[in-house]
């Protein structure tokens, strides 16, 4: 019986650890991001609020691939405008991925408030 025990042992060792890498790149990976809305990191688009392109842009070019399993490295992301601080707003960034490929990054606020805005980006 000491052999099963062994292997019942090994398996929900490795089942634990298998679980905890989930959830450690699913915390690391996020794509959403909350953002405080002042007057270095706003811009006015269209006449409201909106968070500088820069500001998302930068973001979104340092969580596009927190991990080296999650996503491609990208690099030179830009935005064309600012993202308005109205919930369901979208813009698409463009950025390189390694290979000189062109990538299109949509990107949605999920909500915003007076002081902050909530978004998120596509991988």
């Amino acid at each position: 019986m000491q052999p099963s025990r062994f292997v019942v042992g090994a398996v929900g060792g490795a089942t634990a650890m298998v679980a905890l890498g989930a959830l450690a790149t699913h915390l690391i990976a996020g794509t959403e991001s909350t953002t405080e809305l002042n007057k270095l990191s706003t811009v006015s688009v269209g006449g409201h609020r909106a968070l500088a392109p820069n500001i998302v842009a930068g973001r979104t070019e340092s969580k596009y691939h927190p991990l080296p399993w999650v996503g491609p490295k990208v690099h030179d992301v830009t935005c064309p405008t600012g993202l308005k601080a109205v919930a369901g707003a979208t813009i698409t960034c463009t950025g390189q991925k390694s290979d000189g490929t062109a990538i299109r990054i949509g990107v949605t606020t999920v909500k915003a408030t007076a002081s902050s805005i909530t978004w998120k980006f596509d991988r």
